[in-house]
């Protein structure tokens, strides 16, 4: 299972989130939930450093299961509004697949 953590601080900011583990949906290359999960993610990602002026920290794991974000300022709005975005593009993902991916607030 793919799991998403996303950490807000006491406003409701998002501080980091980390992205954890398989899906296990499917054969290796062929899974479309860690394949929709890693594009939500990695495209967001790539929103942030293309159109913010935000250096987060990023931690990724060689077998591409794990990703770890640190927002570097918390109060940058584009920034938030992005993570949002790929949040609800995660939750969305999801309802469908419950058995395989699951997003916490912690």
């Amino acid at each position: 299972m793919i799991r998403v953590d996303i950490h807000k601080d006491q406003a409701g900011r998002i501080e980091s989130f980390e992205m954890s583990g398989h899906a296990g949906f499917g054969e290796y290359g062929k899974d479309i939930v860690c394949a929709g999960a890693s594009a939500v993610v990695f495209g967001n990602v790539n929103a942030v450093l293309s159109m913010t002026e935000s250096d987060p920290g990023i931690e990724l794991d060689d077998d591409g299961g794990y990703l770890h974000f640190d927002v570097d300022d918390p109060d940058d709005e584009k920034l938030q509004t992005i993570l949002e975005a790929m949040i609800i593009s995660l939750k969305t993902i999801e309802e469908e697949y419950s058995e395989h991916i699951r997003i916490e607030y912690l």
